[in-house]
């Protein structure tokens, strides 16, 4: 009985070792990626902010709040158009950034679509690809890191600009618990294009940088703070700057330059909270099918053979030799 056991803890032992490196080397590279049906808002507030009053004069002002809306849908359909040419997994985000006022009306509403591989998150170049209509083509990162992200320079796209450039670690940080790497990007001043929605109905931006020979300029700061099992942000900010200048419009403000929106944009509180949760669910997943199940297949196998090999000993011992008789 305690050969046949240990043989069967033999075959079990050989069983889980062989599996623990099929896991992390072959399964892992091929579960681990980002579903193409995923859905997430998320609600960003910049508090006693600066922005530009349309009907009033087109002067600055000084507000209670200003609220951003994101909206992230993925496109399973373009997904799987794209992913017969591409050869790979692919994900077709459609995202919308809605501004909106402390009276609740539309100051602009940007849409993007954003294509990439649905493992590595680089990005993949296909028609449709786009920022408010106008096609782009990506380089670096957007919305989200790598699996197991690294604590180095990245690069990462900028909405406003359609440019990438380098976004800086800076180091760890913890955030409502979690050890997180802490990222910044800062764009320098930089003439963009006006959004194709604006507040003042009837306007086109073409039209109106045309006549008024008045520019958009933008900078900002942008401040991550990124799981790096995950690759997502459970925290993100960013100190917006938006300006007109020359022109028309911006004839009469100081140095031709006026404000147009100018605050410190944060995740509201709740959807904070929300992320940091589901992040944390993933998180536990990707561990689990990376680390957890591969190290203790692995060392479940070493103590059912090490538990075999006793077995087998046991039962292959000598009996003690019965003593002599006449």
């Amino acid at each position: 009985m305690r050969r046949r056991a240990s043989l069967v803890l033999l075959a079990v032992a050989v069983f889980c070792t062989a599996l623990a490196p099929l896991l992390r080397w072959y399964a892992y590279p091929r579960l681990a990626k980002i579903p193409p049906n995923q859905y997430q808002e998320v609600v960003l507030e910049a508090k006693d902010a600066t922005l530009l009053d349309y009907n009033a004069g087109m002067q600055p002002k000084k507000v209670d709040k200003v609220t951003i809306v994101q909206t992230l849908k993925g496109n399973v359909e373009a997904s799987k158009e794209i992913e017969a040419s591409a050869g790979k997994d692919v994900v077709v985000w459609d995202t919308l950034t809605y501004i909106m006022g402390p009276d609740g009306k539309t100051v602009s509403q940007v849409p993007e679509r954003y294509i990439f591989d649905a493992h590595t998150q680089a990005p993949v170049h296909a028609t449709g690809e786009s920022v408010d209509g106008d096609p782009v083509k990506r380089e670096g990162i957007e919305f989200k890191w790598p699996f197991f992200t690294e604590p180095r320079d990245y690069l990462y796209f900028d909405q406003q600009t359609r440019t990438s450039s380098p976004i800086h670690y800076v180091g760890p940080r913890k955030f409502k618990g979690m050890d997180v790497y802490y990222y910044e990007q800062t764009i320098p001043w930089t003439k963009v294009s006006l959004p194709k929605k604006m507040p003042i109905e009837g306007i086109d931006p073409a039209t109106f940088e045309q006549t008024t020979g008045t520019s958009l300029w933008y900078s900002t700061k942008a401040m991550f703070w990124v799981d790096p099992v995950t690759g997502a942000p459970v925290n993100a900010e960013q100190e917006i700057q938006q300006e007109m200048r020359g022109g028309s419009i911006a004839a009469a403000a100081p140095d031709s330059r006026l404000t147009v929106f100018a605050g410190h944009v944060k995740m509201r509180e709740d959807y904070s909270d929300y992320t940091v949760d589901l992040v944390r669910a993933n998180r536990t997943k990707v561990l689990a099918l990376h680390t957890y199940a591969p190290a203790g297949l692995a060392a479940g196998g070493l103590a059912l053979f090490g538990l075999a090999l006793w077995l087998e000993a046991r039962g292959r011992r000598p009996r003690d030799e019965e003593p002599f008789s006449a």
